[in-house]
């Protein structure tokens, strides 16, 4: 389960993927609509792996993130913003493209190894408040005679690609994302 906390951060999500967009090569400047989020869990509870469908322009992009609470050696530029949050103290925030556990979190979903993360949102205090569902459902599509990889085979090289636009990623294994307006794949085998 992913332990979300309300909380004040600063900067928030929108100005860290906004900033994230209008700074790389392959992103855009403008008004950032957020469609979605959905998460996955790190195995080891240090990491909180959440991944962004925003849609800027005529383009929906898919940010996935990762919070750490120290910074990443080697890592500076994967490293999109310090983040102050009000119960955890200071976080780094990267691009998860670019971050090995939300890798990992990608690699077991796409073998059928991972569920997304269920939310509870927790109080400032620590107390439960609610369970949510997640804005944007994962769903993981096999095609007929097919099956998804193992992760051995993912680790020696097997072609596995994470998107970071939707609409321009196909393959015979394929996590969907769906939202309240739309769908595409996230990552493909």
């Amino acid at each position: 389960m992913a332990i979300i906390y309300r909380a004040e951060l600063s900067p928030n999500k929108t100005e860290i993927l906004h900033s994230f967009l209008s700074e790389r090569s392959w992103g855009e400047t403008g008004e950032l609509e957020l469609l979605g989020t959905y998460r996955f869990d790190d195995p080891e509870g240090e990491v909180g792996v959440e991944c962004h469908l925003v849609r800027m322009g005529e383009t929906t992009y898919h940010l996935p993130l990762t919070y750490r609470p120290a910074r990443v050696d080697g890592a500076d530029e994967h490293l999109l913003a310090t983040m102050q949050h009000s119960v955890l103290g200071e976080r780094f925030v990267y691009d998860g493209l670019a971050d090995e556990t939300a890798l990992d979190c990608f690699r077991r979903a796409i073998c059928g190894e991972q569920q997304q993360a269920v939310l509870e949102i927790h109080d400032e205090d620590g107390t439960l408040s609610e369970t949510l569902p997640q804005s944007v459902t994962l769903s993981l599509e096999v095609d007929e005679g097919e099956q998804p990889p193992t992760g051995d085979e993912l680790l020696e090289g097997a072609p596995f690609t994470i998107a970071r636009t939707i609409g321009d990623l196909d393959g015979t294994v394929r996590l969907l994302a769906t939202w309240s307006d739309g769908q595409g794949v996230v990552a493909a085998f």
